[in-house]
Order: structure tokens, then sequence, then C-alpha cells
């Protein structure tokens, strides 16, 4: 019996059962259908109000980039006008100088038509009529501004050639002008070198010499140095000379206060050689003999009788007089060897004054002059009684204006100036003293202090 009970009451249960359960699955899939798609609904509905919203964001960013790129159109376009405007000026410059007329009126038409392209721009601006393609106003816009540009460039051009062609005009004039001031010096020059510039020394007698024609003479006789020294300087810058080197070997240590100022070196190497045993009677002839008589009027006629003639003319009339072997001895000892070679490449010059004749060149011919000179200023000086005597200053000495005179200026005035070197030796005439001519230099004070401080501690 229990096991027939269970059997009979399980078919109807199950049945019931699923029927339930079917009207369950039914009304449940029913209800949540009608919930998605509710959901379903507002998502779409939320769908179409953010692409709305996108879609009217984008119109904004292209309208202001369409008006943003207008705008660079039109400022390009202002920035061309002005270019075209700078090449009209530019023009305008160029065609007053020379004057050109129809150049002028073509770059006033270029201007008036580019301020008018501008107020025209101006009113676009304001009321905002801008050019429907703007891309390619840009590349017009750049094209003419480049344009103007190259135009500039080629105005200026023009303008520094014309410029170049003007300074090298300029050029040309001075140095025509500076040739015609090198002859006139060099004509002033030669006629001072000429005996004929001592003639105020003509008429002179032995009792009347003074001590101004022995400052006139000096003077003719320092210019004639300086003329040699200036050709001996020209001649070993023409061989390729270390001068640095040439002027330390004379001098050493000095420092100059302009390049200039090295000649000066040169110029006392000079005169040392030319007046060395110029308080001799002898004169750097040791083997002279001096004849009996009143050496006063001895020397005096021997200052009249060259005083007039040129130093070239005279020693070809007389090769074996006094002043030709003056001449022989100072050249021999003034000019080197190996710079007489490296100036001429050979010792022809040296070889002619050996053999006790003297050539013809320009350079002996300007030391023949000032050795007449010097050899004049030496007669006249023991035609003196007593006789004038030469004097020089050494290196480190203080400066003194009575005894000296400094040929460069250029030394503080606060300072106390030192000797570097003698320049031109003085001269003292009985109780007159001539000025002897140094070099001042700032290094060798200096180095003298130095020396004094130690040795005083």
């Amino acid at each position: 019996m229990e096991s027939v009970k269970p059997s009979a009451v399980t078919p109807s249960k199950s049945k019931l059962a699923r029927t339930f359960a079917k009207v369950l699955h039914v009304r449940a899939v029913t209800g949540i259908a009608k919930v998605d798609g509710l959901k379903n609904v507002k998502l779409d509905a939320n769908l179409n109000v953010e692409g709305n919203m996108d879609k009217s964001t984008i119109n904004k960013e292209d309208e202001e980039l369409q008006k943003r790129v207008v705008i660079e159109a039109l400022l390009a376009k202002v920035f061309a006008s002005i270019s075209t405007v700078k090449a009209s000026y530019a023009q305008l410059q160029y065609a007053q100088s020379p004057y050109d007329p129809d150049g002028i009126q073509a770059a006033d038409k270029f201007i008036v038509s580019e301020l008018k392209t501008l107020s025209e721009l101006k009113q676009c601006y304001f009321k905002e009529q801008f050019d429907p393609s703007p891309d390619r106003a840009i590349l017009e816009a750049e094209a003419k501004e480049l344009e103007s540009v190259i135009k500039t460039y080629g105005i200026m051009g023009k303008k520094l050639e014309s410029q170049a062609r003007l300074r090298e005009s300029e050029i040309m004039y001075l140095r025509e002008k500076l040739e015609e001031a090198n002859k006139q010096n060099k004509s002033i020059e030669k006629k001072l070198n000429q005996s004929g510039s001592l003639s105020v020394l003509d008429n002179l007698h032995v009792s009347g010499v003074s001590p101004s024609h022995f400052v006139t003479l000096l003077r003719h006789a320092v210019r004639s140095i300086r003329s040699f020294v200036k050709l001996l300087v020209n001649e070993m810058r023409s061989a390729g000379w270390d001068i640095d080197a040439a002027v330390n070997a004379i001098e050493k240590n000095v420092v100059y206060w302009e390049e200039d100022h090295k000649c000066f070196a040169v110029e006392s190497f000079v005169c040392r050689e030319m007046f060395d045993s110029f308080n001799s009677p002898n004169f750097s002839l040791p083997n002279e003999s001096l004849p009996d008589g009143s050496k006063r009027q001895l020397f005096f006629g021997r200052f009249s009788e060259l005083k007039s003639v040129k130093a070239k003319e005279f020693l070809a009339m007389q090769p074996r007089s006094t002043f030709a072997k003056f001449c022989r001895i100072k050249y021999l000892r003034l000019v080197h060897p190996k710079m007489e070679a490296s100036f001429f490449g050979n010792l022809s010059q040296r070889n002619l004054v050996n053999a006790g004749e003297f050539p013809d060149t320009s350079f002996f011919t300007s030391f023949a002059e000032m050795a007449k000179r010097v050899w004049l200023l030496h007669c006249l000086a023991f035609s003196f009684e007593p006789q004038a005597c030469v004097f020089q200053v050494g290196k480190g000495c203080r400066f003194s204006d009575v005894y000296m005179e400094s040929v460069n200026d250029e030394m503080p005035v606060e300072s106390e100036p030192h000797v570097a070197f003698t320049v031109v030796p003085g001269f003292r005439i009985g109780k007159t003293f001539l000025q002897c001519q140094v070099y001042l230099s700032q290094q060798h004070q200096e180095k003298v202090k130095k020396f004094t401080s130690a040795k005083q501690r």
C-alpha cells in the first residue's frame, strides 16, 4: 500500500508544478522585456543629445578656424603691402642721387597705390569683408612680399655698388694727391739737401762765426741724417729684415710708445757712427796729419771749400781729399757687408769704395750728402775758439730740459722721465749748450726706480 500511494500522487503533482513553472516563466520573461525596453529607450535618447552637442561644438571650432585663416590672409596682405611700400621708398631714395625724375615718379605711384591698398584692407577688416579663398590669398601675399624684399635688396645692392664706385674714385683722387704731395716733399727735401740751402752761411768769415751759424748747420745735418735713415729703413724692409730684432740689437729692452718710434733707434745708430771721434781734430782719420799754422783758419778753409759744392761733385773732383777719406771710412763702418749684400745682392759699392772710387747710386749719394753735412759741422766746430765739442747722455739719466730735448712727448706729465737712449748728440760752444735729442721710455724709468729701491735696501 505504501508503495502504491506515492506512485499514484507523483504524476499529478509533477504536471501541476510544470504548468505553474511555465506561467511564472512567461511572466518573468515578459516583465524583464519591458524593463529592458525602457532602459534602451533612455540610452538612445541620451546618445542623440550628446551627438547634437558634439556637432554644434565642431561647427563652432570650424568657424573659429575659418575666421583665423581669413584674418591671417588679411594680415599677410597688410605685410605684403608694407614691404612693397618699403621697396618703393628705397627706389625713391635711390632715384634721388643721381637725380632720376622717371624713377622718382614711378616709385611715388607705387607708394600711393600701396597706401590705398592698405586703406582698403583697413575698411575690409572693420566691415568683416574677408577673402573667400584665404589659402590662395596667403600664398599670393607671401609671393608679393618676397618680390618686394628681393626688390629692396636689389636696390640696396645697386646703392652699395654706387657707393663703392664713389669710394674708388675718391681713393684714386687721394692717391693722386698723395703722389703730388710726395713729389713736392721730395723736391723740398732735395732742395734742402742741396748746398744752396746753406746760402745763409755765404759771405761768412771766421771772425764772424757764432753759435747761431752752428745751429743752422746742425739743423741741416740732422735733416740729412733723417733722410738717410728713412732710406736705410726702407731698404731694410724691402730686404725682409726683422726690424724688431735689428732695433733691439741697437738698443736693448726699450719699450716704444709707437711703432714708428723704432726709427729713432736706427737714427741713434747712424748718429753714433757719424759723430764718433767728432771732438778729435782728425775726426776718424788717425793717420791724417794737420799742417802747421792756425787750426782755426785751416778748418774754416775746409768749411768754405765744401759748403757750396754738392758732395757727389766734390768727390768726383777730389777723390783723394780729406773729405773723400772721411767718406770712405764712415761708409765702411756704417754699412756692414751683410747689410749691403742683403740690400743690393752684392758688394759692388763696397768694393768701389775700397778701391778709392765712389759709386754712382742714390744710396751712396744720400750717404755722401749726409757725410758732407757732418763734415761741415766738424769743420765749423773747430772754427770756434775754444772749439765746439759734442756730448751725449747715458741710459737711465734723469731728463733735464736744460741739456736735453725729447723726440717723443708721450710721457705722462706727473712722471719723472728717464733717458732710454740718445738720438742726436748735443753740443757745447763755450758756455752755450745745444740740447741733445733723447728718447724717453716708461719701462726704463720703472727699472731705474726698482734698482734704486733695491740698492737702498
